[in-house]
């Protein structure tokens, strides 16, 4: 009597890039504009008035490494 034992081997899928494209370009714009008001929303290139987005992103920007004060 033998003792073998039956492991299928497991072929993975391919990944179709159509699929992933719309949601890597989706996240890749989510994060410059993440980056944009962590990094830049202060002073001469601020889109809003006043200091509130800087302030919300305030520790977030000395966490990334920006200077801001």
């Amino acid at each position: 009597m033998s003792d073998t034992t039956f492991a299928p081997v497991a072929v993975p899928a391919p990944i179709p890039v159509g699929e992933i494209l719309p949601w890597a370009i989706f996240g890749g714009l989510l994060m410059l504009i993440v980056l944009y008001f962590v990094g830049t929303e202060e002073g001469a290139m601020a889109l809003f008035n006043g200091m509130y987005v800087h302030e919300f992103v305030h520790d977030g920007r000395h966490l990334l490494g920006f200077p801001c004060h």
